[in-house]
């Protein structure tokens, strides 16, 4: 066990400082965390990522217990255990990036302007804006996240989940993607963007279960 939450903080301070050198977060704004059978390793609160070494790991219970580390948690707490325990989540990465957090003021869900929209299971909603760190907000995330991996959060940031810290990761910077390209898009003058209907994200959905070097090579 003491194996596996080593590696797991480990990778949850890779996450958090890729989010710092991509864009995604300034300062120590957003937060990463990872599930080890019943334990949770997240950032501690108001603490730079490159100032984390491996005797600062944060290690709670589900209930938000502290069991491990001398830092406080992330205010974000809350909003963590209740994905970890109403999902299957084995890691949440949750940033303000800025392309995101901009279209979460404008709209209740994404439009599906490119097929990836499908790793996150569909169109993304946004979820109600609540004070950060509440569990109105945990509540708010969780109805925008039925059926999803992923959602905006409205005036705030994005949430996205994963069974790995990668593939957390990597969603949420297609998620950002994905809101940068409709920005660019409504931007210009006298076009509306085309966006794509559900059924295309369904066939999508299917392709990328097959997607990736250990799949079956494509027939068409």
């Amino acid at each position: 066990m003491q194996d596996s939450l080593e590696k797991a903080w480990s990778d949850v301070v890779d996450t958090a400082r890729r989010t710092v050198a991509d864009g995604l977060v300034v300062g120590t704004s957003g937060n990463v965390s990872a599930r080890v059978g019943d334990l949770v390793l997240v950032t501690p609160t108001g603490v730079p990522y490159d100032r984390l070494g491996p005797a600062d790991a944060v290690v709670v219970d589900l209930t938000g217990r502290r069991l491990m580390g001398e830092l406080r948690p992330t205010s974000e707490l809350p909003m963590h255990l209740a994905v970890y325990r109403a999902t299957d989540a084995r890691a949440i990465v949750h940033t303000h990036a800025p392309h995101a957090t901009a279209v979460s003021t404008l709209v209740d869900k994404l439009p599906v302007i490119h097929y990836m929209a499908a790793a996150l299971g569909g169109q993304v909603r946004v979820a109600d804006y609540a004070t950060y760190g509440s569990q109105r907000l945990a509540a708010a995330v969780l109805k925008a996240l039925r059926d999803r991996t992923g959602c905006l959060m409205r005036n705030h940031g994005t949430l996205v989940y994963a069974d790995t810290l990668d593939t957390a990761y990597d969603n949420t910077a297609q998620l950002e993607w994905m809101c940068r390209v409709w920005l660019l898009a409504g931007s210009a003058n006298g076009h509306e963007p085309r966006t794509l209907p559900g059924r295309e994200l369904a066939k999508v959905a299917e392709k990328l279960r097959g997607y990736g070097q250990g799949a079956p090579e494509a027939t068409e």
